[in-house]
């Protein structure tokens, strides 16, 4: 992999430059880039630029003189093979220009680790829960909850194949105010059912037309026939129904999806009253609580809040902060050395206090990283689809797979950085034309297994090592373009999004079509040559599946 070679070329760069220096700790930064510009090379470094105020030399003298000792470490370390000249471009950098035996050896790499190319030791064993959807059950999945699973799912999946120890994790709120406007939710609808002519609902109710098939259902399970047996019903009753019912359909939504939890975890269990009490407890001990005016207080301003928050109103009621701190000291004392939460950009000013919150619980502030996914807006024929959850009207995901299909769902909830507002092209996602980036990325993968069958049913097969005629631009840009794989999961780890994957897998896709577009693979006059190229394009399946596996998208054999 590039990655490799990358780090490579970088220790001789810090060993080449070294003695320039009175001190190592003078060294600046060794920083790789990939130029824009092709002509520039595939790595180009600025140790030139950076070091010129240090050593007092202009960054060109210093560029040549770093490039001759540069060059020789790399023909000492053994990579001078693979580098196939290093030259200095005005004002200052350093540019690396790869041979073709280094693109050889990233194809000998695919063949050589298969289903493993591109997995890292990056995570080194880190335990790492990611917390994701957590959906109030309420109603069923909405737009703004699929495009956080589908983030949240293949997130889990990159990091996992990058060396983490990771546990996706669903925290199922089934108490609090909402899960009781569900219950009166219920109730009210099935004494319209009943026929109660004074049957009046909730004006924060939940308004659509599950609500009125739950309580029918409700009625139906227990025998319930008149307005007396109902009534007779604890309110609780309801509510419980309510949380069972929609919980069962967000879990096969999810499951529908693709999206595998390790955990569910229920705010009932794991932040009861006494859980919650002995978290408070705690923090009283380390002085972090006060009272005033009946209420208890966090202090939360001591860790760069700004202001201070309630945790037990005046009436002895919590607030809804005091068992998410409770659920937080949960997640720590089961051994997770980072806890990610994705959340929706409505929480976005719910991230201070809750970092003060995991400090006060004696944790490093980065132990706590919190995402925020921005919305999605679907579109049909052109047109915003409006959607409210309260209202009824509504577009499940459920219904965006039923449309769609999952991958399509899955690939276009993906297709912009969690920081940006992602909208979502109904009509394209259905489209079997190249226009459908998932479905040009599909059939790329599928094309390359229609030729590997052509190229069986005349005993050609595909060489792994010992290469010598991919020697065409387009050929090495593809090697080029595989051979960053691992890299790119490094950035996805490091930018804790997944765009990045997203769009390489575009890249790879228009990689091949544009190799394929201009020659021929199998061709009975040139073996060898062909042997080669099937070589290239079964590398290039190997990796497209690769990152489809990480995405949750199949990788069809034929489309």
């Amino acid at each position: 992999m590039l990655s490799n070679l990358k780090q490579g070329i970088s220790e001789c760069i810090e060993a080449g430059v070294r003695g320039f220096f009175h001190d190592a700790g003078q060294i600046p930064p060794i920083i790789l880039d990939i130029p824009q510009d092709k002509n520039h090379g595939e790595f180009s470094c600025n140790i030139a630029l950076q070091s010129a105020r240090i050593l007092k030399k202009s960054p060109m003298e210093l560029a040549t003189a770093f490039v001759a000792v540069i060059s020789r470490k790399l023909q000492e370390s053994g990579f001078g093979d693979r580098i196939e000249r290093v030259d200095v471009k005005h004002p200052g950098f350093i540019n690396f220009y790869l041979g073709s035996e280094a693109f050889y050896k990233i194809l000998e790499q695919v063949f050589k680790e298969g289903e493993d190319y591109g997995r890292s030791s990056l995570g080194r064993g880190k335990n790492i829960q990611i917390e994701f959807v957590s959906a109030n059950p309420t109603g069923p999945l909405s737009v703004a909850h699929a495009r956080q699973a589908a983030v949240g799912d293949c997130l889990g999946n990159i990091l996992r194949f990058s060396g983490f120890n990771v546990t996706k994790e669903y925290y199922v709120n089934d108490e609090g105010n909402q899960i009781n406007i569900l219950g009166r939710s219920i109730q009210a609808r099935a004494r319209e059912i009943l026929g109660d002519p004074q049957a009046s609902f909730p004006e924060e109710g939940y308004q659509g037309d599950y609500i009125r098939d739950m309580a029918r259902v409700f009625l139906q399970q227990n025998g319930i026939s008149s307005l007396s047996d109902l009534d007779s019903r604890p309110r609780e009753d309801f509510s419980r129904f309510g949380v069972e019912t929609l919980m069962a359909v967000i879990q096969k939504e999810l499951k529908d999806f693709g999206v595998q939890f390790d955990t569910w975890s229920y705010q009932s269990r794991i932040a009861s009253s006494a859980h919650v009490e002995k978290t408070l407890a705690f923090l009283e001990e380390k002085g972090f609580l006060y009272k005033k005016e009946g209420a208890l207080w966090f202090s939360s301003t001591q860790f760069g809040d700004d202001k201070d928050r309630v945790l037990r109103k005046s009436d002895g009621a919590y607030t809804y902060f005091a068992p998410d701190i409770a659920y937080h000291q949960n997640k720590f004392l089961r051994g997770f050395d980072t806890v990610v939460n994705i959340w929706g950009p409505d929480h976005h000013g719910y991230i201070p206090r809750l970092t003060a919150a995991v400090e006060a619980l004696g944790q490093p502030p980065d132990a706590l990283k919190v995402l925020i996914v921005q919305l999605a807006t679907l579109y049909r024929n052109g047109q915003p689809v409006s959607m409210s959850t309260r209202r009824g009207q509504y577009i499940s995901l459920q219904e965006v797979m039923d449309e769609v299909g999952v991958d399509a769902a899955r690939f276009f909830f993906l297709m912009r950085s969690i920081k940006a507002h992602l909208d979502f092209d109904l009509e394209l996602a259905k489209k079997e034309t190249p226009e459908n980036p998932v479905y040009y990325i599909q059939y790329a993968h599928a094309r390359i297994h229609s030729i590997v069958a052509k190229a069986l049913d005349i005993n050609l097969e595909a060489r792994t090592q010992g290469f010598r005629a991919l020697e065409q631009e387009e050929e090495q840009a593809l090697m080029k373009t595989i051979g960053r794989f691992a890299d790119i999961l490094r950035i996805c780890c490091q930018q804790w999004d997944v765009f990045a994957l997203v769009s390489y897998l575009l890249e790879l896709a228009t990689a091949f079509h544009r190799f394929y577009d201009k020659y021929r693979v199998v061709d009975v006059e040139v073996p060898e040559l062909s042997s080669e190229r099937l070589a290239l394009i079964v590398a290039t399946r190997i990796v497209l599946a690769n990152g489809l596996r990480l995405v949750g998208v199949s990788a069809p054999t034929r489309m």
